[in-house]
């Protein structure tokens, strides 16, 4: 998950000043599953998830083949794999990335298209292992973040067939990933003009901020009206590390054991903050109103510097939350209009129709939340 990860559960939101409208919005479980109520996502033993490295440098892969994948493990491919399950949205984007296909994918993974065809295997947190061994896999590929918890990785490492485990909590893992990925799928290629392209929007991300210096939050609310900070621990609060921006909550102290990488943001600090820019994310569906329309109309947000100057931009769910992976450029992209000012603000009138409407219907609003754990 993230993120560190955050159960199902947990719920977010400034007490007593939120309207009924936020109890629209709750994070979306990590992976894009939301069935995670017990499942918390923990970082591997010893720390960081684990770099991968191969015994080969050569561009065009040799098998039988030996890597240690992103928790350590030493793998070993004995063949090209052709009938590959990826248990995560994160996993199935990797492999399509490097040029490879799935026969059985996670539920909610739904990028890239071709990916629907695939059989449904479970959800990230709850895989279904005979429906997994039922396809006759000559690969698994797990993801390093999600399935590092205790239970579930005995569950994949139990099947009986290859398991990578390749993930992403951080920028630098999206390049391993693919990396590592596209070696095992002698994919190299593709690999590097993925990295390629990501690189590039690294960059101008990079070259816009320097050139605008701002600072910035990025914000997720949940049904209990608690608002949270992504910290630079966080896969969002690392890309604006990456970037260039200045996170306001980058050191802020973690909201507790079940959320490392978040941290709980009191009416009070947000108001210390005093962003230039708030980028905010908004799991669940399309008719549920967006966090950027509804800071606006809460009194004691309006004078701040995001808002006044118009900088309040929603960023979306899959690319920093639900599937955070191969489409980071994409991500990048949002966050160097937005610094640029070419990106699209949230519009006060926007802001007054979805908080009306919300408030109409709370009960609606909180049945539609979608439960989360954030990256």
């Amino acid at each position: 998950m993230d993120l560190g990860v955050f159960k199902k559960s947990r719920r977010f939101a400034v007490a007593g000043v939120l309207t009924a409208a936020l109890a629209a919005t709750a994070f979306a479980a990590c992976g894009g599953d939301d069935d995670t109520e017990d499942a918390t996502a923990t970082t591997p033993a010893g720390g960081a998830t684990q770099a991968a490295t191969t015994t080969t440098g050569s561009t065009k892969t040799s098998y039988p083949l030996k890597v240690k994948d992103m928790l350590g493990r030493d793998v070993e491919i004995k063949a090209k794999p052709t009938t590959i399950v990826a248990l995560s949205p994160t996993t199935v984007e990797y492999v399509y990335a490097v040029g490879g296909t799935v026969v059985g994918r996670s539920q909610t993974a739904e990028f890239p298209e071709a990916a629907k065809q695939a059989k449904d295997i479970g959800t990230s947190y709850q895989p279904n292992a005979e429906a997994i061994l039922a396809l006759k896999p000559d690969l698994v590929v797990a993801d390093s973040v999600i399935q590092s918890q205790p239970q579930l990785r005995q569950l994949v490492e139990g099947l009986g067939v290859p398991v990578l485990f390749a993930g992403a909590e951080s920028y630098k893992q999206v390049l391993d990933g693919l990396t590592l990925v596209g070696q095992v799928l002698d994919g190299q290629e593709k690999a590097k003009a993925a990295i390629s392209e990501i690189e590039k929007a690294k960059d101008e991300a990079k070259a816009a901020v320097s050139a605008n210096k701002a600072s910035a939050v990025v914000l997720i609310a949940g049904r209990d009206n608690t608002l949270y900070s992504a910290k630079s621990t966080s896969y969002a609060g690392d890309l604006l590390t990456v970037v260039g921006l200045s996170n306001r909550a980058a050191n802020a102290p973690d909201s507790g054991p079940g959320f490392p990488g978040y941290t709980t943001l009191a009416q009070e600090k947000l108001l210390e903050y005093n962003p230039d820019i708030i980028f905010t994310v908004t799991p669940g569906p399309a008719s549920v109103p967006r966090l950027s329309t509804l800071l606006p109309n809460i009194p004691p947000f309006r004078g701040l510097k995001a808002i006044t100057g118009k900088k309040v931009y929603e960023l979306d769910v899959p690319l920093v939350l639900e599937a955070p992976g191969p489409r980071v450029s994409l991500a990048l992209k949002q966050i160097t209009a937005a610094v640029t000012g070419k990106a699209a603000a949230a519009s006060p009138a926007a802001s007054a129709s979805a908080s009306a409407s919300a408030a109409a219907s709370p009960s609606a609003a909180a049945s539609a939340s979608a439960t989360t754990a954030p990256r």
